[in-house]
């Protein structure tokens, strides 16, 4: 089986913009929904908080009510691809953020994440 890969994360002052994108390596069962979830430091992974997703074909989008306004989610499911735009970034989104896919069939496949640190 393939996996999921994160990029675009790093530091960046708060107020300021970062792109996430995600991509599939390898193969990776059809999507029925992609998103993003966040750990804040020591955190666990399955313990992290959901940011945002997009549905098959882009037909939803939903947000977390903490990153509604700021991020934008958007991707094509079909070519297991998700990005996360995120801009007016606060020093509370700081976090490891992970990538997901909820395949049609099966269960949920993780990126391995990536770390957003966001300074006051």
């Amino acid at each position: 089986q393939g996996q999921l890969v994160e990029f675009g994360g790093g530091l960046v002052q708060a107020g300021g913009s970062l792109r996430l994108a995600c991509e599939a390596s390898g193969h990776i069962p059809n999507a029925h929904t992609m998103g993003w979830f966040r750990s804040s430091p020591g955190k666990e992974r399955d313990l992290g908080d959901f940011v945002a997703g997009i549905t098959r074909s882009g037909s939803r989008l939903l947000y977390s009510d903490a990153v509604k306004g700021r991020f934008t989610v958007s991707g094509d499911t079909a070519n297991s691809t998700v990005y996360l735009q995120k801009n007016n970034l606060k020093p509370e989104d700081t976090a490891v953020y992970y990538c997901c896919l909820d395949p049609i069939i099966g269960g949920r496949i993780w990126g391995q994440g990536t770390q957003v640190t966001v300074s006051s």
